[in-house]
């Protein structure tokens, strides 16, 4: 195919104006995009900045919903749900007690604003004594053990009004064992958007901070993907579209975009991408030290990540973005 040479040919033709530029304009970037991440606590009136994420806060569950009108408000159409226990132990009992941390915030956060999304995070470090992402034995991860804990949280949850869960474990089969045990229970309409290819990357530190998760031994390399790996990915993504995953995502974002683009070429489903908090500390260290301009590089950030593919993405920034956008109109 021949596009056309030079002098014939001048491509910033189109770029001459601001008007022209946004004509033709390829990705374009909306609230719509966005799931916002919340850290829920136990308390009343607590709103605990995470020190490693300027922004970013624990919240008890009546400032969780202080935060969701503000979302919302904002056109943000969804949040995803992280818990910090009131007490930790081997199997992260309150991940799946009905008065747990986060089915207390979902319902709450529900009565406050019924329209917004509530993605809860399926998993168990936040909660187990050890954590790590499954049920411990004699110094391993097992797999098989830990999905019935999983499919009891993803109940829990459904029970407690969630829209959606999110499994984030990364155990071989874990999308199935939940799917199955939200169809059991009478949750068939709950859709998963499944952690499908995540990877074992650095760029999680501040997470642990915010959600006080860090692993008590070893890491979580033998069940977190290989930054290296690309091909394998693809393999999770379809395993996991198999056993029933509604959407898929691809965690972290912005040093695998290439991970996006291929899921988004191989599989006709949703797309989501996390842009995780070392991503997010990094521009705003950066932008505190006046070295980035924080606005111009996070947009080309959050766009890249959309450009690349993601139909979601799961961002700390989105509260600001929201308004920048709609200060940009």
């Amino acid at each position: 195919m021949h596009l056309g040479s030079f002098p014939q040919t001048r491509l910033r033709r189109l770029r001459r104006t601001p008007a022209l530029r946004r004509m033709v304009q390829e990705t374009v970037l909306t609230v719509n995009d966005f799931i916002y991440p919340l850290f829920v606590v136990h308390g009343k009136g607590v709103r605990r900045e995470v020190p490693s994420m300027p922004g970013v806060y624990q919240l008890s569950v009546d400032e969780a919903v202080r935060e969701a009108e503000e979302v919302a408000a904002l056109g943000i159409p969804a949040v995803i749900l992280f818990g910090i226990p009131a007490h930790k132990d081997p199997i992260g009992t309150e991940n799946f007690d009905p008065e747990g941390i986060i089915p207390k915030a979902i319902r709450a956060i529900k009565q406050a604003v019924p329209d917004l999304v509530v993605i809860t995070d399926v998993c168990m470090c936040e909660y187990t004594d050890h954590g790590h992402c499954g049920i411990v034995r004699e110094g391993e991860v097992v797999n098989d053990e830990t999905l019935e804990i999983y499919g009891k949280v993803a109940v829990t949850h459904a029970q407690a009004g969630a829209d959606m869960v999110a499994p984030s474990g990364m155990m071989d089969g874990q999308v199935a064992a939940i799917r199955r045990a939200l169809d059991e229970a009478g949750y068939a309409h709950i859709p998963i958007m499944a952690y499908a290819a995540k990877y074992a990357s650095h760029f999680y530190g501040p997470f642990r901070d915010a959600a006080q998760s860090p692993p008590q031994f070893g890491d979580r390399r033998g069940y977190q993907m290989n930054p290296a790996n690309v091909r394998e990915a693809l393999r999770e993504v379809a395993l996991d579209i198999a056993e029933g995953a509604d959407i898929v995502m691809v965690k972290p974002a912005l040093a695998y975009l290439d991970v996006i683009r291929a899921v988004r070429e191989a599989f006709p489903v949703p797309v989501a991408a996390y842009n995780v908090s070392g991503e997010y500390a990094m521009v705003k260290a950066a932008a505190q030290r006046g070295w980035l301009d924080e606005r111009a590089v996070t947009l080309e950030i959050l766009t890249a990540i959309k450009r690349a593919g993601a139909d979601l993405i799961l961002t700390y920034h989105a509260k600001e973005v929201a308004q920048w956008l709609h200060n940009a109109r």
